[in-house]
């Protein structure tokens, strides 16, 4: 499954390159700002209304945005500076949760001016995850793109870990979220310090007019390799039915009978999971079969999203979640290889700002959905069968797209389907 001969100290060399380490600690902070306001707005959206359904439409609101301006934010990525385009959503990400403070004085009895501020935010998340995710080829030299991978998805899952255990510790510790947002602006300052200290490799990008055949580059080239598509349409349709992040509040509060600490535990916990098969991903990477690796490891993260939602003891919840945090890992490391080492840089920010999209429904939209099914059938009943339906899923996928089935090894060049391995 993974590959014996990786070196040690190969893992870390990726570190040597100065914009590749400061663009990681802008993106760990920016990740963690967004994750403790996240883990505040939903405690403080189900206490002031005590609905499921309004914490689905919490990831709605975020991810609708997304929906309506991912190709005019892969176009600002191709055709303009991605430093300057993530500086600026730096300092939206910070006004949001500026916003939030005053509401918080305020005291609301509602939540619609907290949802006008999530659509706000889910406007700045469009532009900065394109630019984001297209500025890393050009921190480091191919031959360390792979290793700079599987290290980018680390911290993403680290500041998952962090995020929300420090924006429960606060809230818990504060009793209001106003010491949460405050604490993502200071964490939104210091990445846009590191941000401002990165110096990007110029890349000649052809200026292309616009119309609707470069408007939809992005769509047309992940249409025309069908390994990419199986693999970010999966995550969609698959995690889009077992995301159960939504209902972790209920699960605090009625099930689990715990309070903000305990969620941001429940949080926290498959970033933990994600963040140790990351490494061990870094260091010991994925050489063989890894289409068929993957689809068992997403069949994985249906099974273990059943546990969770079965269980009811806090310790077992855990480690549940942290496997399902795991087995995604595969799925992220996977998918963020193929898309980003096969894509040309002229196309890169559309191609990416698709690949948002998918992920975006299977996180925000799929937030939308648990609460929506919660809302119908029960919090733990819509837990079961969302899991029940990645199962469904992952055979479907397994028969409908061969070519992903058949991946072998990843390369910087090639895929290499099984049974026609170079030498």
């Amino acid at each position: 499954m993974f590959d014996s001969e990786s070196h040690h100290h190969s893992g870390l060399a990726v570190f040597q390159y100065t914009n590749f380490t400061l663009y990681q600690v802008e993106r760990f902070c920016v990740i963690a700002a967004l994750e403790m306001q996240s883990v505040a707005v939903g405690w403080q959206v189900y206490e002031i209304t005590r609905r499921p359904l309004d914490l689905g439409l919490v990831g709605l609101a975020q991810f609708l945005p997304n929906v309506l301006l991912f190709l005019l934010a892969g176009h600002v990525a191709d055709r303009f500076s991605r430093k300057k385009v993530l500086l600026i959503c730096n300092l939206g990400f910070a006004t949001c949760s500026a916003v939030l403070i005053e509401i918080s004085q305020r005291g609301p009895r509602n939540v619609m001016a907290i949802f006008a501020v999530l659509v706000l935010l889910g406007i700045v998340r469009s532009f900065n995850a394109p630019a984001g995710r297209s500025l890393i080829p050009a921190l480091v030299p191919a031959e360390a793109f792979p290793t700079a991978v599987a290290w980018n998805a680390t911290t993403y899952q680290a500041a998952t870990i962090l995020g929300p255990a420090i924006g429960g510790l606060l809230y818990a510790l504060f009793r209001r979220p106003a010491g949460v947002y405050a604490t993502s602006i200071a964490a939104c300052a210091v990445a846009t310090v590191a941000l401002a200290r990165i110096h990007v490799r110029s890349a000649i990008r052809p200026q292309e007019e616009v119309s609707l055949r470069t408007v939809l580059a992005g769509l047309h080239y992940i249409w025309t390799h069908r390994a990419i598509l199986g693999s970010i349409s999966l995550d969609l349709f698959a995690v889009l039915l077992g995301g159960s992040v939504a209902l972790l509040p209920v699960y605090a509060r009625e099930i689990l009978h715990t309070g903000p600490w305990g969620l941001g535990l429940l949080r926290a916990a498959p970033g933990a999971g994600a963040t140790i098969m990351a490494i061990l991903l870094a260091y010991r990477p994925l050489r063989r079969r890894a289409g068929a690796i993957m689809l068992w490891c997403v069949a994985g993260f249906g099974v273990f999203t059943i546990v969770f939602g079965i269980s009811h003891s806090l310790t077992l919840s855990l480690a549940a979640l942290v496997l399902v945090g795991a087995t995604d890992m595969v799925s992220i490391v996977v998918r963020g290889t193929l898309v980003q080492i096969a894509t040309p840089d002229e196309v890169r920010g559309r191609v990416n700002a698709v690949d948002m999209i998918f992920i975006g429904a299977s996180n925000e939209l799929g937030e939308f959905e648990s609460g929506l099914t919660a809302h119908w059938f029960g919090t733990v009943p819509a837990v079961i069968l969302g899991g029940a339906g990645t199962l469904v899923m992952v055979g479907l996928w397994a028969w409908m797209f061969p070519e992903l089935r058949k991946v072998d090894r990843l390369t910087a060049d090639h895929l290499v389907p099984v049974g026609e391995q170079k030498t």
